[in-house]
């Protein structure tokens, strides 16, 4: 059985449990069951034993909302690179286990790194494994509960965690500071879909925060008019018009990732322009380019 079928099953289970009573109890005895079989297949090439003479954690054991099961370091890197993690970066891991993810976020990646892990027992044994790695001036390991601990300041956040966590967890991440990234492994947050899925060695996926830009925008040094742009949006897909004097047209190419918005349109004489700016809040700054002129600069606030 691979991963996706495992993720499949449960999606079936969580359905029919529904009828009987709470999915994520049964879930957790039906992955427990499981876990040694897809730690065989998904985590051949890993050392899962990990712990030491003070701490053994096993694959499948029981945590406050999950089960442990550990993240590949093949995958884990995979998902670090995805993320574009930098020595600037503050990466948290949430329910870091033993403290993989973290501690390749710094090892590899010279980033800062924080975990947070609820079993106070894990938590110590990451602290541990983390002072051996020779990293602890780069990672520090919380033992807390993710619902409670701020992670607000993250520049990237890692998770293996469930579907229903993922999604209580979505309004918190939403909020955070346009252009933060986000990768977990296996599950997806529901209809806010990934920037990248990745398919090997195991599912997993990836976001930026969106900023929010939804509504309308007077707009200055775009056109000699009165010009506004009008925006919806889904997550980070967006889509809209502009509104020059009495003439409004679909913006074409439209693309929002983190803070950046651009999109191209066609002027009063059909002369393309590429339009590029920053998102702050309530207000926009950037570029257009033509063919005709050099890059313009432009600035807009919320109506």
């Amino acid at each position: 059985m691979c991963f996706s079928q495992l993720c499949n099953e449960y999606k079936n289970l969580a359905y029919y449990f529904s009828f009987y009573g709470n999915p994520m109890k049964y879930f957790k005895v039906w992955f427990t069951i499981f876990s040694a079989f897809f730690a065989l297949n998904v985590f051949a090439q890993t050392d899962l034993e990990g712990g030491d003479d003070k701490y053994k954690p096993r694959v499948g054991q029981e945590g406050k909302d999950v089960v442990w099961v550990p993240t590949s370091n093949e995958l884990l890197a995979i998902m670090l690179k995805t993320a574009k993690v930098t020595p600037n970066d503050l990466v948290y891991d949430l329910g870091s286990g033993d403290g993989r993810i973290a501690i390749a976020a710094a090892k590899n990646f010279g980033a800062r790194a924080i975990g947070i892990e609820f079993n106070p027992e894990m938590a110590q044994l990451a602290q541990r494994n983390v002072d051996r790695s020779g990293v602890a001036d780069r990672v520090k390991i919380i033992n807390g509960d993710i619902f409670v601990e701020d992670f607000s300041k993250a520049t990237v956040v890692t998770m293996y965690l469930l579907p229903e966590l993922n999604m209580a967890l979505r309004p918190t991440i939403l909020k955070m500071k346009p252009g933060t990234r986000v990768t977990s492994h296996a599950f997806n947050m529901g209809d806010w879909e990934a920037d990248v899925e990745i398919d090997s060695p195991a599912k997993a996926f990836y976001w930026v925060v969106p900023a929010q830009v939804q509504g309308e925008w007077l707009i200055s040094g775009m056109e000699p008019i009165r010009t506004i742009l009008k925006l919806s949006q889904h997550y980070q897909k967006i889509g809209g018009t502009l509104q020059i004097g009495n003439d409004s047209q679909p913006l074409l190419n439209p693309r929002l990732d983190g803070a950046t918005l651009s999109f191209t349109y066609l002027d009063r004489d059909k002369n393309s322009h590429f339009v590029m700016m920053a998102v702050n809040n309530n207000e926009i700054k950037g570029i257009y380019k033509s063919r005709a002129f050099n890059d313009t600069p432009i600035t807009g606030k919320r109506l």
